[in-house]
């Protein structure tokens, strides 16, 4: 028994079937577009992670003066508050 109840012989009917209505070189195109496709798709999913690691320490460094900013105006206020 094959996969989901078809037997080999039936697979190579199919097979030979798909060669016949599509050819080789069709098939051989079809093949290396998908490839392609695929490729292109790991490329993209990896670039998008190193995309999101290199914007993580910036957001931290964006954080931290934004804190510094923060500090700073409560600081101003206090020093305007005193000198009144």
């Amino acid at each position: 028994m094959g996969l989901g109840g078809i037997s080999i012989w039936q697979l190579l009917i199919i097979l030979v079937i798909v060669l016949l209505l599509f050819g080789t070189k069709r098939l051989k195109n079809l093949g290396g577009d998908l490839g392609g496709a695929i490729k292109g798709f790991k490329k993209a999913m990896n670039d998008e992670d190193k995309k999101d690691e290199s914007e993580e320490p910036n957001k931290a460094v964006e954080s931290q003066q934004d804190e510094t900013q923060a500090n700073s105006d409560t600081a101003e206020k206090v020093d305007a508050k005193v000198e009144r």
